[in-house]
Parts: C-alpha cells; sequence; structure tokens
C-alpha cells in the first residue's frame, strides 16, 4: 500500500470516528488505528457504557487486522473484504470494506435488525433507504436504521469503495455462504433461505420502492 492511499484511509478512518460520535446515545462506537508496521489497522468496538473521552487511550483488548490479511469474498461481482468479524471476535459491531463494480448492485431488497452504517470510500454509488434514493460520493457517508427496508447499486463508470459498519454485526459467514449459493448458479429460493437463516428479511421490489 503506497503512502497516498495509507494517508487517505487515515483521514477516512477520522471521518468515520466523527460520523459514529452522531449514533444514538445507547450504543457508543468507537474506531482507531493501531500498528507500527505503517499499514493501517482498523479495530472497533461498541458499548452501552459512557463516551470515551478526547484522547483518552485504547484499551489493550482491541487488536486491528490489515485490509491485506483478509481474503475477499466474491458475491456476483460485489468483493467483500471482512475487518472486524463481530461473530467471531465477540464485539457488538463488524467492519468490512465493499467494493461495487459499475453495474453492480446488491441482494434483493430487504430488512435486518441491525443498525446500518456507509462510508464511501472512493467513487460513488446509490442507496435506497426506506422511500428515499440517496447519492454518494467520495466522503459521502449513509445511515441504515433496524428494520428499514434498504438496497444499494452503482449505476456510475467507475467502481465504488465502501466501508460498511454493522451493529450487531451478521459476520462473514453470511456473505460466505450467499457466495456458495452464487456459484452454483442463480437460485432465488436458497438464496432467500439463507438470507432468513441470517435474519434478513426479504421484501417485493415494489413494496421497497427499488426497481
Amino acid at each position: 500500500m503506497d503512502q497516498a492511499q495509507q494517508s487517505a484511509d487515515e483521514r477516512s478512518l477520522l471521518d468515520i470516528r466523527n460520523l459514529l460520535d452522531l449514533a444514538p446515545r445507547h450504543m457508543v462506537k468507537t474506531l482507531y488505528l493501531t500498528g507500527k508496521d505503517g499499514l493501517p489497522h482498523w479495530s472497533g468496538a461498541t458499548s452501552r457504557y459512557p463516551r470515551r473521552r478526547a484522547g483518552a487511550a485504547v484499551g489493550e483488548g482491541g487488536r486491528g487486522v490489515s485490509t491485506v490479511d483478509q481474503d475477499v469474498i466474491a458475491i456476483g461481482a460485489l468483493q467483500i473484504r471482512y475487518l472486524i468479524d463481530g461473530t467471531r471476535t465477540g464485539a457488538a459491531a463488524g467492519m468490512f470494506e465493499l467494493t461495487i463494480p459499475p453495474g453492480a448492485q446488491s441482494p434483493p431488497a430487504h430488512s435486518h435488525d441491525n443498525e446500518e452504517y456507509l462510508y464511501c470510500l472512493e467513487g460513488a454509488m446509490r442507496c435506497f433507504v426506506g422511500d428515499e434514493v440517496r447519492a454518494l460520493a467520495t466522503g459521502d457517508t449513509n445511515y441504515t436504521p433496524p428494520g428499514v427496508i434498504h438496497a444499494f447499486d452503482n449505476p456510475h463508470g467507475t467502481s465504488a469503495r465502501v466501508l460498511v459498519i454493522n451493529s450487531p454485526d451478521i459476520g462473514a459467514q453470511y456473505f460466505r455462504d450467499i457466495s456458495a449459493v452464487l456459484a452454483s448458479g442463480p437460485d432465488p429460493a436458497r438464496m432467500g433461505a439463507v438470507m432468513r437463516r441470517y435474519g434478513l428479511r426479504l421484501v417485493p421490489p415494489k413494496a421497497a420502492g427499488v426497481g
């Protein structure tokens, strides 16, 4: 990773911390940079305790995971690189990097009981949240509350790179299971069964307002 990309990722991390400071008071979310090897190491935690004061030291329990240490999970044209798997670490939130090529879109419109934060690291994309259509460019954020129908796509000519935070986390295994279904050919029934197993609720496109 070159210095320019590292600096951009560090700035992105600071923007994400500011975003999460706006999250509901009952769920405190903190993200911080660790590691001494020059690589960006992302770590995160959530709790119901008072917010960590500005400048306070991070506890030694946090562990960063470099993006270069993670495998890429392919969901059709989408690429997912998990950074924090909250279902495995016990953290109350998970985080992954999502790459959305031109013309790619999410699985069918759905809802779940997780809070979902998006931060657009690079490029542009479009989010469908409830009855709203939101255009995200580099540096923009999106929040989807629990239970709200949502989907996304990339109608632009270049790929988008997005940081996604779920609280609580759905986990990387969900995406691996979806990937395995798609690898054997399109099967909406099987994909729907996997989504429901992980607590995602499918919604017909007309009801979701997503074409």
